[in-house]
């Protein structure tokens, strides 16, 4: 896994991040909007936002006096791409497993054991 993937799952760990990275699924927001949607204050908000840009999932905008977020589609590709391997590999494992059990008509279980 890469160091930004990393970060991203990092960042999407905290149930409030995840709860903005969501929000800004729907679509841009200021962080005013998003602080009047949660149960934090706006300065919680803002460090949040800055967890989530600096691990690559969201971006900022300057509109006049706002910063508007949204999500960036790099990070969120990255992601997809951690969970496609993730799960080929995970399903490749399943199969050859399977495989093997066909094989050898034993239990995965049996055929662990020394």
């Amino acid at each position: 896994m890469g160091t930004y993937q990393a970060e991203a799952l990092d960042a999407l760990g905290d149930p409030t991040r995840r709860a903005i990275f969501e929000r800004l699924g729907r679509g841009p927001c200021a962080v005013g909007e998003l602080a009047a949607e949660l149960p934090v204050s706006r300065p919680a908000v803002s460090q949040h936002l800055k967890v989530l840009e600096k691990a690559g999932l969201v971006t900022c905008t300057a509109v006049g006096t706002r910063r508007v977020y949204r999500l960036d589609p790099r990070g969120i590709d990255a992601l997809r791409a951690y969970f496609t391997h993730f799960w080929s590999t995970a399903m490749s494992a399943y199969r050859d497993q399977v495989h093997r059990q066909t094989r050898t008509g034993t239990p995965a279980t049996e055929q662990e054991q020394p």
